[in-house]
């Protein structure tokens, strides 16, 4: 898998979706979240931009 260097993050009430981005723009990750697996999702990442 190549290098996350943007997340994406569509906020909602309950399920979340994160899209992640190579250096390239390609998408390289799609994932859906309940709220409580936010926090730890994102502690795993590498250091990354989140828009």
């Amino acid at each position: 898998m190549s290098e996350i260097i943007t997340v994406g993050l569509d906020l909602a009430k309950n399920v979340f979706q994160a899209h992640g981005a190579d250096v390239s723009g390609r998408t390289v990750l799609r994932k859906k979240l309940r709220r409580d697996q936010v926090l730890d999702f994102f502690g795993r990442l590498p250091s990354c931009v989140v828009a």
